[in-house]
């Protein structure tokens, strides 16, 4: 999987967290993780990846594998790595980390929606007719509503930034780096997935399914949890984000 070291640049903190989370989700046992080698004041020194073509093969064990690692679980919705204290970071942006004692709706909405909503609307990617439909779709949330919230019941044991370009495959398998880990719902991983593709993804999630059980409507539940994603994108990246958002918000609203 890996023939030498590969130094990343980063604050000793944010190393810190990355590493704790990669532990972390190398503990359970599910989907391989870039090893840790040290962390640095001023950088996170990692495993190499050779990285090879995707097969079918491969993408069919990446997705019972990820079913084993959110199986692992975590303390509660937002509960971090051990060890970690305060807040993480996606891409750029800060993650609210903290173990929530309620369900996942609710915290969901409050923890993942709403402070990238308020920030993208400050950076004007969303504007107020946008930022309404968001606002509803998180109203429900909070309510609990089923058509939203399927499947949350459990908390996961997420890697948090899970798109395709955190998915490495190496002669011996899917290999994920660069996590945002905390507790959430599995879906979430699952839907960052999708957002901007991965090849044999149907194959992925097709065992995914089968190893995990997911309840029905997964598909259709997918803009809830891009929400986030693209919310942190239209923050970091500017309005087509922003408009993506919307449109996610606007096909959760009919469910």
């Amino acid at each position: 999987m890996q023939t030498g070291e590969f130094v990343k640049r980063s604050a000793g903190a944010v190393a810190a967290v990355e590493a704790a989370g990669l532990r972390w989700l190398a503990a359970a046992g599910g989907v391989r993780v870039c090893g840790v080698r040290a962390v640095r004041p001023d950088a996170l020194v990692l495993d190499r990846v050779e990285v090879v073509p995707a097969t079918a093969q491969a993408a069919e064990r990446f997705g019972r594998d990820l079913a084993t690692t959110h199986a692992a679980g975590a303390a509660g919705h937002g509960a971090p790595p051990p060890g970690v204290e305060g807040d993480g970071w996606i891409g750029g942006a800060p993650l609210p980390l903290g173990t929530a004692t309620g369900p996942w709706g609710p915290w969901f909405a409050a923890q993942r929606v709403a402070p990238y909503l308020r920030a993208a609307r400050d950076a004007g990617a969303v504007d107020a007719a946008g930022a309404r439909a968001v606002e509803a779709v998180c109203e429900r949330l909070t309510a609990g509503d089923e058509a939203l919230v399927a499947g949350g019941g459990r908390p996961a044991r997420l890697h948090g930034d899970l798109w395709a370009g955190n998915v490495l495959f190496s002669a011996e398998g899917a290999v994920l780096v660069d996590p945002a880990a905390h507790g959430g719902h599995p879906e979430t991983d699952l839907a960052m997935l999708a957002l901007f593709g991965l090849a044999h993804l149907d194959v992925v999630l097709g065992a995914y399914d089968e190893a995990a059980g997911t309840p029905p409507g997964r598909a259709a539940r997918v803009p809830v949890h891009q929400l986030h994603p693209l919310l942190v994108h239209a923050v970091l990246f500017g309005g087509g984000y922003g408009t993506r958002a919307v449109a996610a918000a606007r096909a959760a609203l009919a469910l």
